[in-house]
């Protein structure tokens, strides 16, 4: 792969070929792949050439038009409910604790 970058854009860290797992939405639909990308040792920033970022669009417009020809199924995916998860990470009286549990105030 072959991209404009000697060191991470963001960082300046090193980067490396490496296969990745690339997770893209449209519409009500994911799918997920494995792709090259070049990933900073450091910051983990993936860098991808311009005709994989195209790739991507390409999938994310099939996803949206519900046009799922070339796409093996996964499994399901799941929203967490909302109720459920405020429920959830309610402070019960066993998980409570002070400030002055943690530091000295």
């Amino acid at each position: 792969m072959m991209l404009p970058f000697k060191k991470c854009p963001v960082c300046g860290g090193e980067l490396k070929d490496k296969v990745v797992e690339k997770i893209l939405h449209g519409g009500n639909h994911t799918a997920v792949l494995l792709i090259n990308a070049e990933v900073c040792f450091h910051c983990g920033e993936r860098l991808y050439p311009e005709e994989t970022v195209r790739l991507f669009e390409k999938i994310r417009n099939k996803l949206k038009r519900q046009d799922l020809s070339g796409f093996d199924p996964l499994g399901l995916a799941f929203k967490v409910d909302k109720k459920w998860f405020n429920k959830q990470t309610q402070p019960t009286a066993n998980r409570a604790f002070k400030l002055g549990d943690y530091c000295n105030v």
